[in-house]
Formats: C-alpha cells, sequence, structure tokens
C-alpha cells in the first residue's frame, strides 16, 4: 500500500512518529544501513507491492512546474499545518487517478499535529505527556487503521490479478525507479509512475528534483547528532536530567534509554496498564526535562550543528524549501483557499 507524505524525521528534537501518519511508506530503501536509536530513527522501507503487469499508469494531473514562483526571501520550512494540508492534497490528487483506473479510493489518513510530536528525542511539555504518553494511543489507531481503513481492505479483497493492478496503479513500477544517494550513505528509491508519482510530480512540479532535495535534506541528523550527543553542554544536561530521574525513583540514563525499554518496560500489560505506566514515566521525563532544560539545551544545539551542516547542502535545501512553498499553494488552488 501507498502512504500519505509521512512526516520525515528533521532532527534530534523532530522524530515525529511515522506509526499514525499512514498506512505504508512512500518509497523503497535499496541498500538499508542502520545506526543507533541514540542518533537516528531509520525511515523509509517499503510495504511489499507487487509490480503488475499491466503498463504504466496516468498522473492524477499534469505536472506544474512554470505556475507558481517563490522568491529567495519567501523561503523557509513548511509548519505542520501546512505540511498536513499538501498530504491532503495528495491523497485527493491519488484518489482522483484511482478514480481513473477504475478503483474506489479513500482520502487518509493523515497524521494530526499532536501525532507527529512522538517519538521525539525528550519529552519536555508535561501536558502532552499526560495525555498522550509516548504515544501509544496513536500507535494503536495506526495498528487498527492498518487492518480495518478501507484503502487495505479493497484492495485485499480483489482477486489477484486486479490487486496486482491496483497496486501498480498506485505506487507504480519497482522496476523504474528515481534513485537518490543519502548523505549519510545508502541509496532511497521512488517509482517514477503510478498515482503517488503523479500526486506529486503536479504538486512539486519536477518529481526527480523534489525527491533529491527532499531526501537529502531530510536525511542529514546522522551527520550532526553524534556531535550534539557528544557535546559537554548535552552530556552535563542529560546527567543532570538523569540524577532528577534517579531522584523520582526512574532510573533511567538518557531518554534514549527510555526509549530502548519501552517494549519491555510494558511486556504482558493490557493497553490500559501500558498506557498508564507510560503516562506516569512521561510526566515524570517531561517535568526532569524541564527542570534541567534538557529540551531547551538540545533544541540550542540542534541550530547550532545541523545550521553547519545545511551550509554544505544549501542549494537542495533552498530547492526542497522553494518546491515545498509551491507544493503547498497548488494544493491552496485545488480546495480552493
Amino acid at each position: 500500500m501507498g502512504g500519505a507524505g509521512q512526516r520525515e524525521e528533521k532532527g534530534l528534537l523532530e522524530r515525529g512518529s511515522d506509526a499514525a501518519s499512514a498506512i505504508g511508506s512512500e518509497h523503497h530503501m535499496r541498500r538499508a544501513f542502520s545506526i543507533s536509536v541514540a542518533i537516528v530513527v531509520a525511515a523509509c522501507i517499503t510495504t511489499g507491492c507487487g509490480a503488475g503487469t499491466e503498463g504504466a499508469t496516468k498522473s492524477a494531473k499534469p505536472p506544474k512546474r512554470d505556475t507558481v514562483a517563490i522568491s529567495d526571501g519567501e523561503l523557509r520550512n513548511l509548519t505542520v499545518p501546512e505540511e498536513m494540508e499538501i498530504e491532503y492534497a495528495e491523497y485527493a490528487l491519488v484518489r482522483e487517478c484511482m478514480e481513473a483506473e477504475g478503483f474506489s479510493y479513500w482520502v487518509g489518513p493523515v497524521a494530526s499535529a499532536e501525532a507527529r510530536r512522538a517519538g521525539r528525542y525528550v519529552i519536555d511539555d508535561v501536558t502532552w505527556a499526560k495525555k498522550y504518553g509516548y504515544g501509544r494511543p496513536f500507535d494503536e489507531a495506526a495498528e487498527k487503521e492498518r487492518s480495518e481503513h478501507p484503502n487495505v481492505r479493497f484492495p485485499n479483497a480483489l482477486p489477484q490479478k486486479d490487486r496486482i493492478r491496483y497496486n501498480t496503479a498506485l505506487n507504480g513500477d519497482y522496476d523504474d525507479v528515481l534513485r537518490v544517494d543519502l548523505p549519510a550513505g545508502g541509496t532511497v528509491e521512488t517509482p517514477r509512475t503510478g498515482c503517488w508519482a503523479g500526486a506529486r510530480a503536479h504538486l512539486y512540479g519536477d518529481l526527480e528534483a523534489w525527491f533529491k532535495a527532499k531526501k537529502t535534506v531530510t536525511s542529514l541528523t546522522p551527520l550532526y547528532v553524534p556531535r550534539i550527543l557528544a557535546d559537554d553542554r548535552m552530556k552535563k544536561t542529560v546527567s543532570a536530567w538523569s540524577h532528577c530521574m534517579k531522584d523520582a525513583d526512574r532510573p533511567f540514563s538518557s531518554p534514549d534509554d527510555i526509549r530502548e525499554k519501552r517494549i519491555a518496560n510494558t511486556t504482558g500489560m493490557s493497553s490500559k496498564e501500558a498506557r498508564a505506566f507510560e503516562v506516569e514515566l512521561a510526566v515524570t521525563e517531561a517535568t526532569c526535562a524541564v527542570r534541567t532544560d534538557l529540551g531547551k539545551t538540545a533544541r540550542k544545539l540542534e541550530r547550532e550543528y545541523r545550521s553547519t551542516v545545511l551550509k554544505r547542502y544549501a542549494k537542495e535545501n533552498s530547492a526542497y524549501q522553494r518546491m515545498g512553498l509551491a507544493a503547498l499553494s497548488r494544493a491552496r488552488e485545488l480546495t480552493g483557499e
């Protein structure tokens, strides 16, 4: 299944959870690579979609390349609500395309702004922690969607031949792909054809240029996060946070220590019990993060180190911002805003 435009991790404090954002993923990692959870959360692996035999599919709409002009002075990152606008527009275009191919398709799901905050390096919002813990409600909702969403149930009910044709119409042909080498190593791919490719070509104007810029800019964390974690300012603050946690009878050495032990800590619990346990722990984590300024320190260091790395990829970053703003404009054209 092809999924929504998923929110990608952008840094130490921006490890937004993908779990609630889509049924499947949009691209395929040809040469997988792994890095410690303390450094980066792996993303970008495809669900197994079979290539069809029925030929290339049409795009949702022809690409727009010259209708939106964004000056250098206007360049900026998209806000979360703006990213969501684009994702809804992608779904609308995909639905139009799939219906033209003779298939039913439904808009959504798109992750909420609150769901995108799950999975960060450290929780330092006590209110959010009291409500969501470590994001288990989003994980459970996503798991339900993966089995019950109509975009899953509909193709699963099709005869095999039609299911293959559906997957090819939606996701394209994995024998015809765009390929990008990532800054930290590894290669990521996405099909050139299919309704998802057509929707993104329409919104971003140039699928290949957008995919290269996006994958470059959103894959930089391995180049600077180790420096953040090794910085004496970070070490000192993490140590203070750890002492605070120990005083609260929660002896964890770092936020990553909690993440790595989260599943083991809740094994054998019911969903209700696991939620209650995680909420209590998350509130303690957030309270100590506020007291020790761990979140503030991490964000400050991230701005410092990421800006240095981005200088090496200024061209790709400018392209990514420009095409994102153009896509936002086109998305609003579609919705009449």
